[in-house]
C-alpha cells in the first residue's frame, strides 16, 4: 500500500482564509474543488513534472497549469530568457521586436494562421474572434458545441463545458438574453445537427466555433470526417470556420490539431503553450479576414498589455523548445502509456471507464462509454470521480479536480513518473 496520509493543516488555513477575501476563496472557480470534495492545496512552488505544496508535500502532476507547462514547471532555459527580459522591464504597451518573433513562430506553424494578434488571454481571443468572424461576414449568428468552452464572455455562455459544466451551473445569471439570443449549439460530433441548423438559418450563420479535440468537458476526440464536414458545411454555406486551440495549439502536435488531422480553418484561437506559463492569448487567420482588425481595418480590439515582452520571452523559448528532436514522439509514448495504463488498471479493477489520449492530452471517463460528446460525458460517475481523485491526491498525484477536464503531460514527465503513479491508480481503484 502507497502511504495515504498527508498532511495540509496550511494549505487548510490559507483557503480559510481565501473564502473571507476571494469568493469562493478562488481566482477561478474550479480551483475550488466543489466536485470532486475536500479542500484544495495550496501551491508553494512548481518545477518539472512536480508541485509543492505549502505544507511540503510532493506530487506528480498533470494538470501542468492547465496546459501551458509542456516543457514542465519553470524550465531552466525559460526562466533564463526571464530573467534576462526582466532587466529590460516588465511592460512597455508598446511595440516591441519579440512580438515580431513570436507572430512568425506562430505564423510558420499553424497552417491557418497568416496574421495574428496578440491578447491576454484564452477568453480575450475567443471574443476577438467572435467580433471579427461576424464583421466579416456581416452576419450575426454562430454555431458552438455542447459541453465546449470559449471563455466566459456572454456569448458563449450557453452549454459551455469546464467550470460551468464542473459545478453543475445553469447558463450563467447575468447574462442578458440577447446576449446569447444568436448562439446555436449542437452535440460534438454530430454533422447532421449542424447541417440542420444552417438549414434553419439559411445566411445568417457568420461561422462555426470549436475545440477540434474537447478538453473542457473532459477529453474527447472527434469522430473521424467530423472536422472535415465542418469545413465542407462552412464552405457551402459562405460561413467561417474557427478552431479554438488554445489547449491543443502546440500541444497535440506543433501546428496543432489542424496539423494533426490535416483541417485547416479559417480562423483559430490560441493561448496557454504560447506563453509558456505567462497569461497570454492569440487569434489569427486568413490575411482577407485579419485585415479587418483595426488599426488596419474597422473592428475595434484593444490591449495594454497585449504582446507583453515578458509573455512574448517565455513563448519565444518554449516554442524553441518544442522544435527539439524528438520532444513530440516523446510525448506522445508517454501519455499512450498513462492513458492505456489507467484503462487496464480500471478494467482489472472492476470499474467502467473509457477514455483515451492525442500526444500530450489525456483523459478517464467513468462511464463504460463511448463518449463523443457532452452528453455522454454526463453520464459518468462523477461520484466515484471524486472519491479517484482524492485518493490519487493523498498518494501524491495531482490531477485536474473535475471529471469534466482533460489532463495534461509535459516532456518532464518521466517513464518512472507513469510508473508510479499507474501503481497509485491501482491502489485506489482496488479501494473505491
Amino acid at each position: 500500500m502507497v502511504n495515504t496520509t498527508i498532511k495540509t493543516t496550511k494549505s487548510q488555513e490559507i483557503f480559510a482564509a481565501a473564502q473571507n477575501l476571494m469568493p469562493g476563496g478562488v481566482s477561478s472557480p474550479v480551483r475550488a474543488f466543489k466536485s470532486v470534495g475536500g479542500q484544495p492545496i495550496v501551491f508553494d512552488r512548481v518545477k518539472g513534472a512536480y508541485i509543492w505544496d505549502v505544507d511540503g508535500n510532493k506530487y506528480i502532476d498533470y494538470v501542468g497549469t492547465w496546459g501551458p507547462a509542456i516543457c514542465g514547471h519553470a524550465h531552466p532555459e525559460v526562466i533564463a530568457a526571464l530573467h534576462e527580459a526582466l532587466e529590460k522591464g516588465t511592460s512597455f504597451g508598446a511595440p516591441s521586436v519579440l512580438e515580431n518573433v513570436l507572430a512568425e513562430m506562430v505564423i510558420d506553424a499553424v497552417p491557418s494562421i497568416e496574421m495574428v494578434r496578440f491578447v491576454n488571454s484564452g477568453t480575450e481571443a475567443c471574443m476577438g474572434v467572435l467580433r471579427l468572424m461576424r464583421a466579416f461576414t456581416n452576419r450575426e449568428k454562430i454555431i458552438k458545441f455542447e459541453g465546449c468552452y470559449h471563455g466566459h464572455a456572454d456569448a458563449f455562455l450557453v452549454k459551455a463545458g469546464s467550470g460551468v459544466a464542473t459545478l453543475g451551473l445553469p447558463d450563467s445569471p447575468g447574462v442578458p438574453k440577447l446576449a446569447t439570443s444568436t448562439t446555436l449549439t449542437a452535440p460534438f460530433n454530430d454533422l447532421e445537427a449542424v447541417k440542420a441548423l444552417f438549414e434553419e438559418n439559411h445566411d445568417e450563420i457568420a461561422g462555426v466555433i470549436l475545440e477540434p479535440v474537447v478538453g473542457n468537458a473532459g477529453f474527447i476526440a472527434p469522430d473521424a470526417g467530423f472536422l472535415e464536414g465542418l469545413r465542407e458545411l462552412t464552405h457551402e454555406y459562405g460561413a467561417l470556420l474557427v478552431f479554438d486551440e488554445v489547449m491543443t495549439g502546440f500541444r497535440i502536435a506543433y501546428g496543432g490539431a489542424q496539423e494533426k488531422f490535416g483541417v485547416t480553418p479559417d480562423l483559430t484561437t490560441l493561448g496557454k503553450v504560447i506563453g509558456g506559463g505567462l497569461p497570454v492569448g492569440a487569434y489569427g487567420g486568413r490575411r482577407d479576414i485579419m485585415s479587418m482588425v483595426a488599426p488596419a481595418g474597422p473592428v475595434y480590439q484593444a490591449g495594454t498589455l497585449s504582446g507583453n515582452p515578458l509573455a512574448m520571452t517565455a513563448g519565444i523559448k518554449t516554442l524553441e523548445l518544442l522544435q527539439k528532436p524528438g520532444t513530440y514522439e516523446s510525448l506522445e509514448r508517454i501519455t499512450k502509456k498513462l492513458a492505456d495504463g489507467l484503462l487496464q488498471i480500471a478494467k482489472e479493477t472492476g470499474h467502467a471507464a473509457c477514455g483515451g489520449q492525442i500526444s500530450a492530452m489525456f483523459g478517464l471517463f467513468f462511464t463504460a462509454g463511448p463518449v463523443h460528446n457532452y452528453e455522454d460525458a454526463k453520464k459518468s460517475d462523477t461520484a466515484k470521480f471524486g472519491r479517484f481523485h482524492r485518493g490519487m491526491l493523498e498518494r501524491g498525484v495531482y490531477l485536474a479536480p473535475s471529471q469534466f477536464e482533460a489532463g495534461f503531460t509535459s516532456f518532464a514527465h518521466t517513464e518512472e513518473d507513469i510508473e508510479q503513479t499507474l501503481a497509485v491508480a491501482r491502489d485506489v481503484m482496488s479501494s473505491l
